[in-house]
Order: structure tokens, then C-alpha cells, then sequence
């Protein structure tokens, strides 16, 4: 069972940055594809931004393309989020995200698609 613990979120003001921090475990043969979703109060969950299992390829949404970067440490079984320039519409709970397909590489921004979820942080961009 994929178990994923994420850290890293809080109060940021606006143009500000944070860091995301994903630990995996629970896993034995190959590794997921990784990821991170966020949802906004009435608002559905949404595709941030994903990588996959060697972290070679990484997709992101184009409301945080050039402002976020996914990457991941397979020594420590944890993938990161580094966001910058965060802006108001950036609040969110934050969740990590883990994918298991055929292909190592080819990762999914689509919730219907994910197999296991962390518990969320919690995001918030405000003066």
C-alpha cells in the first residue's frame, strides 16, 4: 500500500515561495509516478503538476508553468514542489499524488487516473 506524507506548506505572501515535500513509501517493486494536485475551497481538485519514475519528464498545468518546478530524490523516496511568484489564486490544499501504469515515464495531471493520495497541506497566499 502507497503511503505519501506531505510537508512543506503554510503562509506565504503574494510573490513569495515555498517548497512542497512528498515522502513515499510502502512500495517494494519499481517505483510510482509522482505528483501533486491542489483544490481550492469550492473548487474541484485539479492537476498541478507530475514526473515520472526516473524524473527525466514532468508535465505542468499552464497555470503554474515557469513559476513551478517538480522534481524527486529516489535515495529518499520524495518528490518536491518548488513554487515561486505564488499569487492569491495559488491557495490551496495541496495534495501529492501516486500513479502506477505501463509506462515509467508518462505521468497523468488527471485526477480519475491517480491511485493513491498524501492527506494535503495547506497553501495559503495573502498579505
Amino acid at each position: 500500500q502507497l503511503r505519501l506524507v506531505e510537508s512543506g506548506g503554510g503562509l506565504v505572501q503574494p510573490g513569495g515561495s515555498l517548497r512542497l515535500s512528498c515522502a513515499a513509501s510502502g512500495f517494494t517493486l519499481g517505483r510510482p509516478k509522482m505528483g501533486w494536485f491542489r483544490q481550492a475551497p469550492g473548487k474541484e481538485r485539479e492537476g498541478v503538476s507530475c514526473i515520472g519514475e526516473r524524473g527525466r519528464i514532468a508535465n505542468y498545468a499552464d497555470s503554474v508553468k515557469g513559476r513551478f518546478t517538480i522534481s524527486r530524490d529516489n535515495t529518499k523516496n520524495t518528490v518536491y514542489l518548488q513554487m515561486n511568484s505564488l499569487t492569491p489564486d495559488d491557495t490551496a490544499i495541496y495534495y501529492c499524488s501516486g500513479e502506477w501504469s505501463p509506462n515509467p515515464e508518462v505521468c497523468t495531471l488527471s485526477v480519475g487516473r491517480i491511485d493513491s493520495w498524501g492527506q494535503g497541506t495547506q497553501v495559503t497566499v495573502s498579505s
